[in-house]
């Protein structure tokens, strides 16, 4: 049995030097695979699903959206109310109504039907309590704007007995006031004699126009910063999965298998030596 001893070492010698290699040489493609020492899957994108998809939209949606009511509302309310007289609310009592003249207007209906016409034209002739100060009564700014001699400018059409008929109604309504107080709207500044009986751009409406639009915006940008944020926490909570997976099943991290590699080839040059 002793001559047959040398060859089954020999054997057993070599077997185990071609485990080594290929251990070796699969640590390497490991090391080459791994050499940033993260999990391969640590460059993908952030995990989404149609949920989040819809959320997305909607915040994208939403700051749209606010864009859009910034910009209608800045061109029919904030800017008229950036040019417009401030005015400062005092009590006024009706001096006398009178409809002094017809103005002429145009009117339309339809692309291929236009006319003039003309409208009743009513002044309204009040005072101011706290300085005793004559002046012109108007509806609101527009119509201040629109014809400063009358109280308010109606809608032009054909049927001038109509016309009269809301004038009269208009004229009877302050007949029946007079002598009593009411509020209304003067300009400090101005010297201008008009006064107004309603305002149409007060400082409630500006709030409301500013703050529903910002509003509609803040909440957008955070549904997307959610949504983002909640994507960015689940890949964190993937790889730290995909880590403690790798621990548990046995794989030896890069630093470990470079020591173990340092430490083979150290013990490999000592049985050398010792050869």
């Amino acid at each position: 049995m002793q001559p047959f001893s040398i060859p089954v070492q020999i054997t057993l010698q070599d077997g185990r030097r071609r485990q080594g290699r290929t251990a070796f040489s699969t640590s390497g493609k490991r090391n080459i695979d791994h050499s940033d020492g993260d999990p391969p899957d640590v460059h993908k994108k952030l995990p989404s699903n149609a949920g989040e998809d819809r959320a997305m939209l909607l915040g994208f949606a939403m700051m749209a959206f606010s864009v859009l009511m910034f910009f209608l509302l800045g061109i029919t309310i904030l800017k008229p109310f950036m040019l417009s007289t401030q005015r400062e609310a005092a009590n006024c009592t009706i001096i006398h109504t009178h409809i002094t003249h017809w103005t002429d207007c145009a009117f339309s209906r339809g692309a291929d039907c236009r006319g003039q016409g003309k409208y009743p034209c009513l002044q309204v002739l009040v005072n101011l309590t706290h300085s005793g100060q004559k002046a012109l009564l108007h509806y609101n700014e527009v119509a201040v704007q629109t014809n400063s001699k009358c109280f308010y400018t109606p809608k032009c059409h054909r049927d001038r007995k109509d016309l009269l008929n809301s004038a009269l109604g208009i004229k009877e309504f302050f007949d029946l006031k007079n002598g009593t107080p009411f509020s209304c709207f003067y300009s400090p500044d101005s010297q201008s004699k008009d006064v107004i009986l309603i305002k149409k751009y007060d400082r409630m409406v500006i709030f409301h126009c500013l703050f529903w639009p910002s509003l509609t915006l803040v909440g957008g940008a955070l549904i997307v910063g959610m949504v983002r944020l909640t994507q960015h926490l689940s890949l964190l909570c993937e790889k730290y999965s995909a880590a403690l997976r790798d621990e548990v099943s046995g794989k030896v991290p890069y630093m470990a298998r470079h020591q173990f590699k340092l430490w083979g080839v150290g013990r490999s040059k000592g049985k050398r030596r010792q050869s």
